[in-house]
């Protein structure tokens, strides 16, 4: 092992002393620019990263009080240097740094702490940058798209910025404007981080990480082509147009490119912003359930899912004209599109989790490639116990310690996880990451587990399997047969949403109380 590191140390150090020399001799070259330099820092990052964790343990007895304190301390100080390097080179690795940071199950809180930060550490580009992309694409000059263009950006991500402009016939807009360098930049990147992946594997083996360079390189082109944006959020508005909560920015395609998205100009404050919603008289109750409503028909009944759910891409506000509660959502770039026997096998592994199904359970999770790591599958996909899978999700309320629980089996059964994680289908793992990050709306919203989410997945679990039953019917006997027994179901779910509501309200309060004073009820 102390070889390997010191062919990754030596391979680090000759990078940056031929970086060094190169740079001597080209004055006037951005550093960070250059592959050279972006690979020399995240191979020593790498190394020493690689190097602590080596070294760190050694005169420390396993499972001592002791070692825990060490362990915290080297898992902190390597996600500082992680999120460091991603600061440095930017783009990419921001991307690949926000996505770590959303891993709750499967990370120490050290490092999902400490990455967390990176979504409002994105870079910006200078307005001199933004002017030349837009020349370049759209072939005219600010003054002649633009009545005003901010030069302050209202938000600056891993790949772009936004600035809010006015329209020549008094609009306002929302430009989304790609970083210059990141189209040259990703792929190269993406190369670096799988070849740092594989020495980290090769010096660690139980380090199994490689389905996250599979899914950026799939996703990372995507991302970077704001037309096929555009037309996603376009699709979105259309499949969604039943949710009058729901409002996604019109694009301006005569101002749009691969590089830069013209929509409409949205406010709002972020889903997870709570003081926000209470000065503005936004039930955060409703948010969280409506947010539910959107995600679970996606999922479960579209099979089209937006896969980056993360605050700031969730707005609400409340119409200035009709007063009420919307969701405004955000950057279109990622959707995920679920294939038929993938979404209906999810279908029916949520609904033997919340029936606490053990058979279904076991059944759906292994026809989702868990094979018999399913138990683990069930645990890491509601970020529960085994304990409240078994005894059922949508009946055992979430307490502090269990989480505790969950984040301390993460950091014990990490190999079993990077193993089921390298099973499962890559379209899984997008799931997983939206899951995460719409449950930590929820914990912040204080809503976590509510019923109401459950309810509006067994709703649309409930549709899409009797839609998938219809269509496969060969009479109409059979499809007029199958649509009762949805609407039966539909009916029962929603009795007993009607049955929860009223032993919640007042009303119920009242009426259990005075049944306690009743003979024979006390």
């Amino acid at each position: 092992m102390a070889g390997r590191l010191l062919k990754v140390s030596t391979v680090a150090t000759a990078v940056f002393a031929s970086s060094g020399f190169y740079l001597y001799n080209n004055k006037h070259l951005d550093p960070n620019d250059l592959s050279i330099i972006r690979f020399g820092r995240a191979a020593a990052t790498t190394a020493l990263i690689s190097y602590d964790y080596f070294t760190a343990f050694r005169d420390v007895a396993h499972g001592t009080e002791e070692y825990w304190d060490l362990r915290s301390k080297v898992h902190r100080r390597s996600a500082e240097r992680l999120r460091d390097l991603c600061c440095a080179n930017r783009g990419t690795f921001i991307k690949v740094g926000q996505h770590l940071g959303a891993l709750d199950y499967l990370l120490p809180p050290e490092y999902t702490n400490t990455l967390k930060v990176l979504h409002s550490k994105a870079p910006q580009s200078t307005m001199e940058e933004i002017q030349q992309v837009i020349r370049e694409d759209l072939g005219k000059e600010l003054r002649e798209l633009f009545s005003s263009f901010d030069q302050q950006p209202q938000g600056a991500a891993s790949l772009a910025q936004v600035h809010k402009a006015v329209l020549l016939d008094g609009r306002t807009v929302a430009v989304k404007v790609q970083h210059p360098k990141v189209q040259t930049q990703s792929a190269k990147d993406i190369m670096v981080i799988e070849l740092l992946i594989h020495a980290v594997h090769w010096l660690f083996p139980d380090f199994a990480f490689m389905w996250l360079v599979e899914e950026a390189k799939k996703n990372m082109p995507l991302e970077l082509d704001f037309l096929n944006e555009g037309r996603n959020a376009d699709k979105v508005a259309a499949m969604l147009k039943h949710f009058d909560f729901l409002k996604v920015p019109k694009i301006h395609w005569d101002l749009s490119t691969k590089r830069i998205l013209t929509m409409d100009f949205a406010e709002g404050g972020q889903v997870n912003d709570r003081e926000y919603m209470r000065r503005n008289g936004i039930d955060v109750n409703e948010i969280s359930e409506n947010l539910g409503k959107m995600y679970s028909e996606m999922i479960f009944v579209q099979g089209f899912v937006h896969c980056d759910p993360h605050p700031g891409n969730v707005l609400v506000r409340k119409c200035p004209r009709t007063k009420r509660t919307e969701i405004v959502l955000l950057d279109h770039g990622l959707y995920q599109v679920l294939k038929e026997d993938f979404r209906l096998d999810y279908c029916r592994l949520w609904q033997a989790l919340m029936k606490a199904d053990m058979k279904g359970i076991e059944t759906y999770s292994r026809r989702l490639g868990a094979g018999d790591l399913y138990p683990l599958f069930a645990c890491v996909l509601t970020a529960r116990s085994w304990k409240s899978v078994t005894g059922g999700i949508s009946q055992t309320p979430v307490t502090n310690s269990e989480d505790v629980e969950i984040r301390t089996n993460a950091a014990l059964y990490l190999p079993q996880i990077s193993d089921l994680l390298n099973r499962v289908p890559r379209q899984m793992l997008l799931l997983l990451k939206t899951n995460d990050l719409l449950r930590g709306i929820e914990t912040i919203l204080q809503t976590r587990a509510s019923s109401s989410s459950f309810l509006n997945m067994s709703r649309c679990c409930t549709r899409a399997i009797a839609s998938h039953r219809r269509s496969k019917a060969s009479s109409r006997s059979r499809r007029v047969q199958i649509s009762m027994s949805e609407a039966l179901t539909l009916w029962q779910i929603s009795l007993y949403e009607l049955f929860l509501w009223m032993r919640s309200s007042v009303l119920g309060c009242w009426v259990s109380a005075l049944i306690g004073f009743l003979p024979g009820f006390s």
